[in-house]
């Protein structure tokens, strides 16, 4: 008997897989464990805290067998979302992730110094689309439609909350992803000084097609 894909909300024992499709999908959309001393660092800032603080946005692609294989994650206002963050998410993982005091040398202190900087998602040319999200597909299971049911399960549940738009910041360089999120129907959001980010965003209305 074969089993196909399919996609579900996210529960608490997809917690270890979350974490391994963050890792493995965390540079530049390949593979990141070679760079981190910590594998748990950089799911702690761009996957856990939103199935945590906010898990009726949390859906996984799973496998067939149970397993997740992609997720998407965000949060419905990312202004309360910051605040959360701050006060809630952080405090239990300063002590093992400090703020870094001098220059960041490494990835590691790099995504520790983004860590104690929930602030840096409050940026003001972004207020139209108040929601943002983070998806995320292992290799081996892309271009089988996943990650665009993944955004049309997302973007329902925003818009059940009356949310009106959403957006998202992708590193530049990743041609793959900007590549699907043109096709899924987001657009550029211009925001100076920017860096290595690109911003980007849609309505939720509609599905992908």
């Amino acid at each position: 008997m074969t089993t196909s894909p399919f996609i579900r909300p996210y529960r608490a024992d997809d917690r270890t897989a979350l974490y391994d499709i963050c890792m493995r999908t965390g540079h530049e959309g390949g593979d990141a464990r070679h760079l981190y001393d910590d594998h748990d660092l950089l799911p702690s800032l761009f996957a856990a805290p939103y199935a945590e603080l906010e898990p009726g946005l949390a859906f996984v692609a799973d496998d067939g067998t149970g397993l997740a294989v992609g997720y998407i994650v965000g949060t419905a206002d990312t202004t309360a979302f910051v605040e959360r963050f701050r006060t809630q998410w952080l405090p239990p993982l300063a002590g093992r992730y400090p703020d870094p005091t001098g220059p960041l040398l490494t990835p590691d202190e790099q995504m520790a110094a983004l860590l104690h900087r929930p602030e840096r998602m409050l940026v003001p040319e972004l207020a139209g689309h108040p929601a943002h999200l983070h998806v995320d597909l292992l290799p081996g299971h892309q271009r089988m439609g996943l990650g665009r049911a993944l955004m049309n399960q997302f973007l329902a549940a925003l818009a059940a909350q009356g949310v009106p738009a959403v957006h998202l910041g992708m590193v530049t360089a990743n041609k793959a992803a900007r590549a699907f999120y043109d096709r899924v129907g987001f657009h550029v959001i211009p925001v100076p000084d920017a860096g290595v980010l690109t911003y980007l965003g849609r309505t939720t209305g509609g599905v992908v097609l």
